[in-house]
Formats: structure tokens, sequence, C-alpha cells
């Protein structure tokens, strides 16, 4: 009796989905890395920012700094996480990406295309990780 061995082709779905994630890995990568430069901006020279005068969610730029630089370095590293496919990383990534809307929002009025723009970058990451059937990635 002979044996044969099967070789799994993955399907259009397989493929799509490996495509999504890729796609999501590398947005929050540079996502992440665009906030972690943006954070590195703030805490070296401040000066360069809009001042908003009476903002609700006013915090001393050099805050938001190193909020901008924790986020993003933990962005970068679960970026590299989604790009080898681990299980953690698409989860951590929707939250993430989350953080960072939620931090460019709230620092909108200190550099507002720079936000707008990291926030449609994140919107589209979660929106990669989120169609994704799990079946189909792992």
């Amino acid at each position: 009796m002979a044996t044969t061995t099967q070789h799994h082709r993955p399907g259009t779905a397989q493929i799509a989905a490996g495509g999504l994630t890729i796609f999501a890995g590398v947005l929050l990568f540079l996502s992440g890395s665009m906030d972690f430069c943006r954070g590195l901006m703030a805490v070296l020279e401040d000066d360069i920012f809009l001042a908003t005068p009476g903002y609700t969610f006013e915090f001393d730029l050099t805050a938001w700094g190193w909020i901008h630089l924790l986020i993003g370095t933990v962005a970068v590293i679960i970026s590299f996480g989604l790009l080898v496919a681990a299980k953690w990383a698409r989860i951590l990534g929707v939250i993430i990406a989350s953080l960072m809307i939620i931090a460019n929002f709230l620092s909108l009025p200190y550099h507002p295309v720079w936000s707008i723009t990291l926030i449609a970058m994140n919107g589209f990451i979660i929106w990669a990780l989120c169609v994704v059937k799990k079946e189909t990635v792992y």
C-alpha cells in the first residue's frame, strides 16, 4: 500500500487573509515609526508644535512626547509579530492601533495633519486585522 503525500495549497481566502495581515503589519510599522518620531520631536524640541491655549486635554508637550514614544515603540514590536503571523499580534495590533487613534485624536490641536493621517492609517490597520477570519490565517 503506497502512501501519498498531500500538499495543501492555500486557497484564495488564505492568501487574501495573509495579504491583509502583512498589510496591517507594514502599516502598523509605519504608523508606529511615525508616532515614535513625533514623540522624539516633542521630547527633544517641543517648540516645533503648535500651542493651543485652553485645550481640554492639554498636557505638557514633553508628556505627549513620551506617550507617543511609548505607543510607537510598542506598535513597532507588535508589527514584527504580525509579519511572522503570531497569534497574539492580531489582538494586540487592534488594541495598540485603537490606543494610537485615541492618542492622535487627543493631540490633534498640536499637529492636525499628522494626527489625521495617523488616525486614518490606524483605522485601516484595525479594519485589516478584524476582517480576516481566524481560521484562514493560522
